[in-house]
């Protein structure tokens, strides 16, 4: 019986909207259109495989986005590069329309991000719900997926692997760290990145009550 759910934080509560549409624009000023689903996608499955930290710089946007170029067949000259980073430096937060749905859940909610130590005041600026625990990597020292980082979930809440559910987007920084330690893991996956994925997914939140 589940007793307690917990969710990552970006790409599964909070995201940035105007992020691909910057994008695309910082491309189109030098010619170059790209279908903005195959960006999403690219953008997407390369954000599994970069480690990011949690607190980003120029430099590491610019080789990301170096890197982003390239999966494009792009060339990543330093003039696109710079001109993406400025256009897309500073966006800001905004929840997921889908995230009403944590005011339905009658089960303590908690969560478990890789943030800096701005995350709690984050949450109460998009959230009237209250999340009982908090638990950001900078703050506690650790991060996904450090299956550490997960454990903590345990020590704050005294709850069993089996009575946790834990949301989160990505395969790599929470479903497989939160199995690891029997933690019940749900995939959101909104755009259908993972089609044939064996995993437990869902494309909107509400359907986290299949799981409760």
């Amino acid at each position: 019986m589940i007793s307690a759910v917990f969710f990552d934080v970006a790409n599964t509560l909070l995201n940035k909207p105007d992020l691909y549409t910057r994008i695309l624009l910082s491309l189109k000023e030098f010619g170059i259109r790209v279908n903005e689903g195959e960006l999403i996608r690219r953008h997407r499955l390369l954000s599994e495989v970069v480690t990011f930290p949690d607190k980003t710089s120029r430099e590491f946007y610019n080789e990301f986005n170096r890197e982003l170029l390239i999966s494009l067949g792009i060339t990543p000259d330093e003039e696109i590069v710079s001109h993406i980073f400025q256009s897309c430096t500073y966006l800001p937060w905004k929840p997921f329309d889908d995230t009403k749905v944590l005011e339905e859940v009658k089960l303590p909610i908690g969560i478990l991000s890789n943030w800096d130590d701005s995350l709690p005041q984050k949450l109460k600026e998009f959230f009237s719900v209250e999340f009982k625990w908090v638990l950001g990597s900078q703050l506690q020292g650790k991060r996904k997926p450090d299956p550490g980082f997960f454990n903590l979930i345990l020590e704050h809440s005294y709850l069993k692997p089996e009575e946790i559910l834990y949301v989160g987007d990505s395969v790599k920084l929470d479903i497989l760290p939160a199995r690891k330690l029997g933690i019940k893991a749900v995939l959101i996956d909104r755009i259908n990145l993972y089609p044939d994925s064996n995993l437990n997914r869902i494309s909107n939140l509400r359907e986290v009550f299949k799981f409760i």
